[in-house]
């Protein structure tokens, strides 16, 4: 009887550990301007390549090249470029307020910032978005009030949802974001549902769902995407790969062998993979899809190939699975860098505006966080009466609940 081989499975394995430099050949880059540009009533087959490519416009020195640059206005780059460098700063502010113990928890967008602040200037008014925990540049390109923020990041007794959501996990309606679940995957499904109610009404409203890479390992994606092919549902699906799950490598989640954009052909979706630090990409891309969601062709998913540049979250410590340095050496670079010279380069933008942006954005944000304070922190006790928790659950209370609310109001 022949001897057969012993079975073994393969576990996939990061490019580098700590104390080694990454390898980022994985990437399977192509040059800028390189990728070609479908028609809107492309067949999914047929998007096949794109899903293995990577569409690009701003090369090496600054310009937008290929079929995918397009004449955008001066004052568009010019607001993407604010809504940027207003995430960082943001970010950066509210770590350092964790830090301080004001709030208990935060997750920054660093490196991320150019995804959603351009696919936010592409959507239109009524669009309703449902993010993921790392996509609070589409708020700031909505203009919300940073006081309202970060009062909901405090959990303090302005909160608008009074306690009852983690930090980041915003909600604001009329904003187009959509409550943040922490269980991962779920805005798939539900964007796709909203999609659906939006056809079914003979709306113009489309939807565009947000998920990371790590997350597309859970059935909710995989449901999503079926519905959104069968349905033909007028929705975005983006994948955000910024190359790490909590602390496990995008290889875990089967981005190894393949890219998640395939995963969208495979069921029938036409589907892109961008590069997701490049602003001009970024806003093609998504002009692109919402086109096609518009226009009643369907779903289009989208890989924004991009890096987390910090932690996961305040309670993670990157240096324990990666090199500390890997972000310097991303090939994609850096989103607000690679904007800010494209602006030079038109010859729109100048250091001394640079700066000056960044000094009005960091008065803006700490003026901000001031008024925000006003309302209580973590460290001062200022939540919401616990009366509030009986509010906005029931249209009318229940009688037991009632009785509740004033056991709770005598304690007071």
């Amino acid at each position: 009887m022949k001897t057969r081989q012993p079975l073994q499975l393969h576990v996939p394995e990061p490019s580098a550990r700590p104390g080694h430099e990454t390898n980022f050949s994985y990437l399977h880059l192509s040059p800028a301007g390189a990728v070609r540009k479908p028609p809107l009533n492309v067949n999914p087959a047929q998007t096949s390549d794109l899903a293995f490519s990577l569409v690009r416009v701003l090369d090496d020195d600054g310009k937008a090249v290929g079929p995918w640059a397009s004449e955008v206005e001066p004052t568009v780059l010019r607001k993407g470029l604010r809504n940027m460098v207003k995430t960082r700063i943001f970010d950066a502010r509210m770590l350092m307020a964790q830090r301080q113990k004001k709030l208990s928890f935060y997750m920054q967008s660093l490196g991320e910032e150019a995804i959603g602040s351009a696919h936010a200037i592409a959507l239109s008014d009524g669009d309703m978005c449902f993010p993921t925990y790392r996509q609070q540049s589409l708020l700031m390109a909505r203009d919300v009030p940073l006081v309202e923020l970060i009062c909901q990041l405090m959990s303090n007794e302005r909160d608008p949802l009074k306690g009852r959501q983690l930090p980041v996990m915003y909600s604001v309606r009329r904003a187009g974001f959509f409550s943040i679940s922490g269980n991962l995957a779920t805005q798939f499904i539900q964007a796709v549902g909203w999609a659906m109610a939006s056809a079914i009404k003979n709306d113009t409203k489309i939807s565009s769902a947000w998920i990371g890479d790590g997350a597309t390992a859970e059935s909710d994606f995989h449901t999503a995407l079926t519905f959104a092919h069968v349905y033909r549902a007028p929705v975005i699906l983006n994948v955000v790969n910024n190359q790490w799950a909590i602390s496990t490598f995008q290889a875990i989640a089967g981005g190894e062998g393949t890219t998640f954009a395939a995963r969208g052909n495979g069921c029938g979706i036409p589907s892109l993979r961008v590069d997701g630090n490049d602003f001009l990409a970024v806003y093609a891309a998504s002009q692109w899809a919402a086109q096609r969601a518009r226009s009643n062709l369907g779903p289009t998913l989208i890989e924004w190939v991009t890096y987390r540049a910090g932690p996961h979250s305040t309670s993670d410590d990157p240096s324990k699975y990666r090199p500390a340095d890997d972000w310097s050496h991303f090939p994609l670079g850096d989103p607000i860098e690679r904007l800010k010279k494209h602006l030079m380069q038109l010859g729109v933008w100048s250091e001394k505006e640079h700066e000056q942006l960044r000094s009005e954005l960091e008065l803006e944000i700490s003026t901000a966080q001031k008024e925000a304070e006003s309302f209580g922190t973590l460290l001062d006790g200022h939540i919401p009466n616990a009366a509030s928790m009986f509010e906005d659950v029931y249209k009318v209370m229940p009688p037991h609940l009632r009785e509740q609310l004033k056991q709770v109001e005598v304690r007071a």
